[in-house]
């Protein structure tokens, strides 16, 4: 019984690399794909359907072309037939088309967003500037830095 065991783990890849990134082969699929930066579990969990992937079974059991078909389907900008809502860089600047980018290309183009609204001037890009709350939290009480930390009275 042991032996079929061992034999069983032969095939088995401890490591699975997709999109730049090692994932854990004893993960279940839907698990070790939310751990790629820029997916998450439900958006995991839409690939896995799409692409007809076991859910629970674990990500190092696959076979070498269930793998090569998953990570160029996670590394592919375009997410075709997945909903709008389900990805993280909709309404792209340039082009105008809804990207779900992974790992590395999300925080660049993160950073990118960043530096056109501070060249526009805009109300975020100034904030992000200035170095302030962003999205709309009170700042008289919380994200104090520097000298403004502690309670200031007024003057009888």
């Amino acid at each position: 019984m042991a032996q079929d065991q061992k034999e069983k783990r032969d095939d088995f890849q401890y490591i699975v690399r997709i999109a730049s990134k090692d994932l854990n082969g004893e993960r279940s699929v839907e698990l070790a794909l939310a751990d790629l930066k820029g997916v998450g579990i439900r958006l995991s969990d839409m690939i896995i359907l799409k692409l007809g992937l076991p859910k629970n079974k674990k990500i190092g059991e696959l076979s070498e072309e269930q793998i090569d078909q998953l990570s160029d389907f996670v590394e592919s900008e375009k997410y075709e037939g997945l909903p709008s809502w389900a990805l993280n860089h909709r309404r792209e600047m340039v082009s105008g088309d809804d990207l779900n980018l992974v790992t590395n290309d999300l925080d660049i183009q993160i950073q990118d967003d960043i530096n056109a609204m501070k060249k526009i001037k805009c109300y975020r890009g100034v904030r992000h500037e200035r170095g302030k709350k962003v999205r709309g939290q009170r700042t008289r009480s919380n994200g104090r830095k520097g000298l403004t930390v502690g309670v200031q009275r007024k003057k009888d």
